[in-house]
């Protein structure tokens, strides 16, 4: 086997087929963690932007009145020629922005109202000024509620997407186990490119299988949007039935590469890394075409797991005459094993300087899985300093050191 320092036995990792682990009954909802659920980082971030929102909503159904509030106050204290009557008229203009239909009318209604009350007061009622004033008034007021009704539509349209949106997200991207095997723990962290979007092209998945053992998959689908997004489904569909059903990582690979022939079509493909834990101190893994894992061992040094031969990816399989080879990799207490896709390493900040994910390794060193995973997820957007320009998936597995 050939790991990124060099060393290994690829005999070994050729004829040794790898054994099975038992896997921990208990889960926890990663989709919700992943995606900025209660207890991260990035959760606290949403529940802090979701309050900003409301306070901006907030002062927005608040200034229509301060405004037609000071428009009566400036006219009663100056001089009624200067003529500030119509500026009534942004009062129900700045309610279709946040207001529903009917404050918008009451809005309205309350302009149409003050505008009288003060043509009174300044002995105006019934001039071409006044009565100008109120047409614009009852006009702005009418096309304020119309536009007030297909804001709500809008509104209410979007929620349904979303809530389909979020069900999609929770078929595609299922929960994961916290711990797989005794001492065994999982973080997982998934950030896409696309605006307000919670699944992309990036795809993760962990199986228990009936006989006890556990298989894991990490890949990027070439391209972005709905397409990507429908590929990620078709390969973690296939890999949930192969998982289950295949005695070896290679029928696994087999398998998802005969369901993609069906659906892609030209040039298009999906790079994956599949792996297993096969003892208490390695585990096996076949790489088609995916960046190779990052290996931190419990002494502080640190590999890239690449495969002794290059695999292409899902979907050009066909152009290798053999089928990808499974190599092994140490898997020790105290070690852990990061999964990532491309978008984590190919990362830009300002400068186009790459992430250094390798120069970060220290970030992982905390107790918690999660909360270390949140950390690496945390410096790589700052890193970035802006939306990141491709999906970023990142799947953490840790063997902890017996006590």
């Amino acid at each position: 086997m050939t790991t990124g320092n060099g060393e290994g036995d690829s005999a070994t990792a050729r004829t040794t087929p790898p054994h099975e682990v038992r896997v921990s009954a208990e889960h926890e909802d990663f989709n919700t963690r992943a995606q900025g659920g209660p207890g991260r980082p990035e959760g606290l971030v949403a529940v802090v932007d979701a309050a900003a929102r409301g306070r901006a909503d907030g002062l927005l159904k608040v200034l229509p009145f301060a405004m037609m509030a000071g428009v009566g106050l400036a006219e009663l204290l100056t001089d009624s020629g200067v003529g500030l009557l119509p500026l009534l008229a942004l009062g129900p203009a700045f309610a279709s922005v946040a207001c529903e239909i009917r404050t918008t009318a009451l809005i309205g209604t309350i302009a149409v109202t003050l505008c009288l009350l003060l043509g009174v007061y300044n002995d105006s009622l019934g001039t071409v000024r006044t009565n100008v004033t109120l047409g614009a008034i009852v006009g702005v007021t009418v096309a304020s509620a119309l536009a007030s009704a297909g804001r709500m539509r809008y509104e209410r349209r979007l929620a349904d997407v979303t809530s389909v949106a979020e069900a999609a997200q929770r078929v595609l991207l299922r929960p994961v186990p916290r711990r797989a095997g005794p001492g065994i723990g999982m973080a997982v962290s998934y950030t896409s490119a696309a605006a307000e979007a919670r699944i992309g092209g990036d795809l993760y998945e962990v199986v228990t299988r009936p006989t006890g053992g556990v298989r894991i998959i990490v890949g990027d689908v070439q391209g972005k949007g709905l397409e990507a997004v429908e590929t990620a489904a078709v390969v973690l569909g296939a890999f949930r039935e192969a998982a289950h059903d295949e005695a070896e990582l290679p029928g696994v690979v087999a398998r998802l590469e005969k369901a993609l022939a069906r659906h892609l079509s030209g040039e298009q493909f999906v790079t994956v890394v599949l792996a297993e834990v096969i003892d208490e101190k390695e585990i096996a893994m076949v790489n088609c075409g995916h960046p190779g894992p990052l290996v931190l061992t419990g002494d502080g040094a640190h590999f890239l797991a690449e495969p002794p031969e290059e695999a292409p990816p899902l979907g050009l399989l066909s152009l290798e005459p053999e089928p990808p080879v499974p190599y092994r990799v140490p898997f020790a207490p105290g070690d852990q094993i990061l999964f990532y896709t491309d978008g984590v390493i190919e990362a830009r900040d300002p400068f186009q300087r790459f992430y250094p994910l390798t120069a970060r390794t220290h970030l992982l060193e905390g107790p918690d899985p999660q909360a270390a995973l949140d950390a690496l997820r945390a410096d790589l957007l700052r890193h970035v300093g802006r939306p990141l320009g491709d999906d970023a998936a990142m799947l953490l597995l840790r063997r902890r050191t017996p006590s």
